[in-house]
Formats: structure tokens, sequence, C-alpha cells
């Protein structure tokens, strides 16, 4: 049985929830998008035993990744581990990694046998939540649909209702909140056609972040919150929100530098924060953590960003 945690339950981040609530606090809870991976020495060693499919498979091993990085850098959130090509698996794809993604074969309409391929997501989140501490989140996710088109040949009128099943599936499954990852959709040519679309996919539980577009386009719906990479303007968005929360935008090669240097651009990002309303804030990155950013770095960035803004 699925364990379903409702709103209310005690293994809540008290910051991140300020965030999505809108409640003023002068520190912002952290997380970062593949928070769990290729940087991080517990993954590393993981991967030396288990393959990528196996980590994101196995429920047991899936939490125990995603609890790696909320041990070692005391984050305020821990993220479902998985991937976001699974829904094209679950259509029929063949998909196998080697070691990035590799899809084969065509999809078929079924999401009702899609869905249930997706079974070991639950599972994960399930276990996850177990053995996280009670003062830390969970969240899921899953790929944005013109992200995910780009890797399979899947109609958007199967894969919309698709991600939204496989949403509720993890929002019942015990995520707060699921995050959609759209990185992909700096090709999409009409951008306010394509958020018209997402429509369906719009929930007070779930954010939708997007890289290389326009946020405004999209934070008007009704979105648990947005999240935006580092070439759009923090301070503006943080100061004209009046709903959800707003995540980012440090650039991630920024994590790349030698410590001194980080330490003095992570002082100019919290300088340009310390007039605006930060109500809403989820301190992270505009994308996801490089697969060479040094975790000394990333304890740096914590510990810089809770000192800042004690």
């Amino acid at each position: 049985m699925i364990m379903t945690y409702g709103k209310n339950h005690q293994k809540m981040n008290e910051l991140f929830n300020n965030a999505c609530g809108r409640i003023a606090q002068a520190t912002p809870p952290i997380w970062f998008m593949r928070q769990a991976g290729r940087y991080h020495s517990h993954y590393q060693k993981l991967k030396e035993k288990y393959t990528f499919e196996q980590l994101c498979k196995e429920p047991e091993l899936a939490a125990e990744v995603a609890c790696g990085p909320v041990k070692e850098f005391n984050l305020d959130v821990a993220i479902l581990f998985s991937d976001i090509l699974f829904p094209l698996e679950g259509l029929g794809m063949d998909l196998r990694y080697n070691p990035g993604p590799q899809l084969e074969g065509s999809t078929h309409g079924d999401i009702d046998a899609a869905i249930e391929h997706m079974e070991f997501q639950a599972d994960a989140l399930k276990i996850t939540r177990e053995m996280l501490p009670n003062n830390v989140s969970l969240i899921g996710f899953v790929g944005g649909p013109h992200t995910i088109k780009q890797y399979g040949d899947v109609d958007l009128l199967t894969l919309i209702p698709l991600l939204k099943a496989n949403i509720d599936l993890q929002l019942k499954a015990g995520a707060e909140k699921v995050m959609i990852f759209d990185s992909g959709v700096a090709t999409v040519n009409n951008w306010s056609a394509y958020v018209k679309l997402l429509e369906p996919l719009v929930n007070k539980d779930v954010g939708y972040y997007c890289k290389g577009q326009d946020v405004n386009a999209v934070k008007h719906y009704h979105w648990a919150g947005v999240g935006i990479d580092s070439t759009q303007n923090l301070q503006t968005l943080l100061n004209e929100a009046d709903r959800g929360f707003v995540q980012g935008n440090f650039d991630e090669q920024l994590l790349l530098l030698p410590p001194n240097k980080l330490v003095m651009q992570l002082n100019m990002y919290c300088d340009q924060l310390q007039e605006v309303n930060r109500t809403g804030w989820i301190c992270g990155l505009g994308h996801g953590i490089n697969k060479t950013t040094p975790e000394y770095n990333v304890h740096t960035f914590i510990d810089t960003i809770r000192e800042r803004f004690a």
C-alpha cells in the first residue's frame, strides 16, 4: 500500500512549506535539480555496484540515492531519484542507458499500462519518505512534454495526459510537490501556444521550471510556483510575485569556480537580494548541478546562503 501524507503531516520542512505558502522568512529553503547524481561521491560508490536503471527502478536503491545529498549537505528537500524518460518506456519504447539514454521503437497510446509501469516511482517515494528525517520535505518530478518529445516520437495529446497521471501517482505516493522540468523548451517556436497546451498539468501542488524561455508567460497560471534559469531576473520576479514560490537562479556554472571566486560571486548574488521582497523564494540553481562540480563548492554555496540570510 502506498502511504499518503497530508499537507499537515509532521514530515515536512518548515522553510520549504513557508516558501510554498508565501509566508515571509529570513532564510530560504535550498534544493537543487540533479542534487543526487554524478558529482556526488555517495552516488559514485553506488554506481560501482549498480546500473543507472537499477538505481532508478529498485525502490530501495532509489531511496538511498535520494537521501545521500540530504545527509551530506543538510538540504531542506529530497527529490525522487528517477528519470524523465520512463514514461516513454511505459508507452512501449525500448529504453537503455549506455551511458546516455537510447530509445528505439514506437509508442502506443495505453496510458493505463504506462502508469502501471511507473509504479516503481510510487514505491521509491514511499521508502524515501520513511528514510528521511521529519524536517526534510520530499518532492517528485516529471519532464516537460516538449523536453520528452525531443527523445521519442510521441504525440503531445498522449503525452500530456500521461504526465498528468504520473504527477497524480507521485502526489498520492507522498510527494509534497511535483516539479515539471522543461529544460528543452528553448527550441519551442510558438511559446504562448505551447504554454496553453500545458494547462491540463496546472495544479496547486505542481511547480513549473523552464530553461531558455520567458517564465512570465506561465506564472499567471495557478502553479505551486515557478523555477527560472540564470538568464532571468530573480529580483524582479520576487518583487512582482503574488502567488506561489519562485525558485532559482544562481548560475550552475559558477559552482565550478575556485572556492574564493565562488564566494565572491555568491556574495554579489546575496547583495542583490538584500533589499528584495524574498517571500516565496526557494534558493537553487538555474539548472542541474554540473557533473564535475566539487562537493566542497556545494557545501560553500549552502553555508554562504544560510549565513547571509540567517
